[in-house]
């Protein structure tokens, strides 16, 4: 199979065969323009002699003399002198009076049949055919005292040597351009593997092809993608981004655009916390042209560390949290029944050993006592808080908390009579949820138990939700770094599912209060432990019970 030549290899022979095409062409311009420059400087040159030696003080004499031995005696110093390739003295018969190069050419017609002019008075330049070959010659006329021409000058340079001298300068000229073409070689050679070196060695039909399947690849997906460069200009957005957003325009006409002027962006999208110089980021919720989603982020690095853009892939939130919420209520569910069964199976066993020992009035007591605390709880609730979801987590987590010897204690002023604007419910389960799992975790570890503690009040124009322990606390300096996704001060335990789920409860609920436009404090419990205070703003939502 006839192997074919690589990328690099065919730019490399274009560069070189262009350079050499452009060498070649500069070359032979230069040629004609030194030949043209030489033609002209030596026939001004040899003019200016034979105007000088016709004016040589005695040589008209001489001429009209006929001395021919004066006239060499004359001219012969002079022609040691000159550069010219002879000199030559004529008469008005063009005769040779004297000739430099060919003293048997005297008395002999003068060639070339350009002495008209001369004879007329004039000075000329011409190229003729010589006695001695063609040449590049001037003359100029000999007058006497009564201004008549009496002969010629004749001053000219052989072709031959004018093409010695053209020879010269070429072969300089070529050494440069020799010189100037491994120039050109080695630019051309570093040049082309830098270019196959910027496109990661592939050939350009290797580069069509993955564009091709990548523009499949994003046309395919189910979620949505879209890409910007360093400028925060949109460089890629695939089909399932344009329907997701209800963009209407292609990706030709999106193309190049600033991210802002095609998207509405959730407060804070591209600064630093979500464009930040890192490794990326996910599962981060933001709000896309008022929907919203669930965003991951990936740099673009041409070089290690270097980014020249981002990659963000995103998911419709809502198809999170509907997965989201069932789950957490099978979750619940089961937690519920397993609590309730093991404290069903106490209860039993301690009623049952009351029966059997006869003591009947301590086991009706003990029956009063059991449903008068969880009535109590379950009254109170009720009262207190309108959503009946809510309602239900806040008994679950009473129970579990009790069943971990733990007491789970409601301020008396407790009270939620409506839902606010900015969280749903789903959302609003999940903030108390994870506090009130991260606050009994953090008793368990305290030496001795203590209670913890819960107010939740939407008196005020913002929705206040305060959860106190006395655990082991959290340090200061662990404090700017409690919310972020992975971050956990709980060991991690070997074959422990729960144990996966270390660091993702506050990190949701900062995002829910961030997306809410709340905020969410810290502060030491005294003497020990920790108080959560969230802030979220109120607003006028349905009641959800109706």
């Amino acid at each position: 199979m006839k192997r074919r030549l690589s990328f690099q290899v065919k730019l490399f022979l274009a560069l070189v065969c262009f350079s050499c095409l452009l060498l070649v062409l500069l070359g032979t311009i230069l040629f004609h323009f030194i030949d043209r420059q030489l033609h002209h400087d030596l026939g001004q040159r040899a003019r200016v002699q034979a105007s000088q030696i016709a004016l040589m003080p005695g040589l008209a004499a001489m001429v009209a003399a006929r001395d021919i031995p004066g006239i060499a005696r004359l001219i012969q110093p002079l022609r040691a002198e000159s550069d010219a390739s002879y000199i030559v003295i004529g008469d008005t018969q063009e005769q040779h009076l004297y000739h430099s190069e060919s003293p048997e050419r005297i008395n002999l017609p003068m060639i070339g049949g350009d002495n008209a002019e001369v004879l007329k008075g004039k000075t000329i330049i011409s190229v003729r055919q010589g006695g001695i070959g063609v040449s590049l010659r001037s003359k100029a006329p000999i007058f006497n005292a009564q201004h008549q021409v009496i002969g010629i000058v004749s001053v000219g340079y052989l072709t031959s040597y004018i093409a010695n001298i053209n020879a010269r300068i070429l072969w300089q000229s070529g050494l440069y351009g020799v010189a100037l073409l491994l120039l050109l070689f080695i630019f051309s050679w570093l040049f082309t593997r830098n270019l196959k070196k910027q496109m990661f060695r592939l050939e350009p039909k290797d580069i069509a092809q993955l564009v091709l399947q990548q523009r499949a690849l994003l046309e395919a997906m189910y979620e949505g993608v879209f890409a910007v460069n360093q400028e925060k200009q949109l460089i890629l957005i695939n089909r399932a981004a344009r329907e997701m957003l209800d963009i209407r325009q292609s990706e030709k006409d999106l193309i190049g655009k600033p991210l802002e002027d095609v998207l509405q962006t959730s407060p804070g999208f591209l600064s630093q916390r979500y464009a930040s110089v890192s490794a990326g980021s996910h599962d981060q919720i933001a709000v896309l042209n008022q929907r919203e989603v669930i965003v991951n982020r990936v740099a673009i690095e041409v070089e290690p560390g270097v980014e020249s853009g981002w990659v963000y892939s995103f998911r419709d939130k809502n198809d999170i949290n509907t997965l989201s919420s069932q789950l957490s209520q099978i979750k619940r569910y089961a937690d519920n029944l397993r609590i309730m069964r093991h404290e069903q199976l106490n209860w039993t066993a301690t009623l049952v050993g009351l029966l059997q020992m006869k003591h009947y009035d301590e086991a009706i007591r003990y029956i009063q006592v059991q449903s008068e605390g969880a009535q109590r709880v379950l009254d109170f609730v009720s009262a207190r808080f309108v959503s009946p979801a809510l309602c239900g987590l806040l008994l679950g987590k009473y129970v579990s908390a009790r069943e971990k010897g733990i007491e789970l204690l409601f301020d008396p002023a407790c009270q939620l009579t409506r839902m606010p604007a900015a969280l749903n419910e789903t959302e609003l389960m999940s903030v108390i949820g994870n506090l009130l799992d991260n606050a009994v975790d953090a008793t368990l570890n305290a030496p001795v138990p203590a209670p913890v503690e819960l107010y939740i009040s939407d008196r005020n124009q913002e929705l206040l939700i305060e959860v106190a322990d006395r655990g082991c606390g959290v340090d200061d300096a662990m404090k700017p770094h409690i919310f972020r996704q992975g971050f956990s001060s709980k060991p991690e335990r070997e074959n422990d599912i729960v144990g996966t789920e270390h660091g993702i409860g506050l990190f949701l609920v900062a995002g829910y209060i961030d997306k809410a436009g709340g905020s969410i404090e810290i502060a030491d419990n005294t003497p020990q432990g920790t108080i959560f205070s969230v802030f979220i703003p109120n607003g006028l939502k349905h009641d959800p019970s109706t």
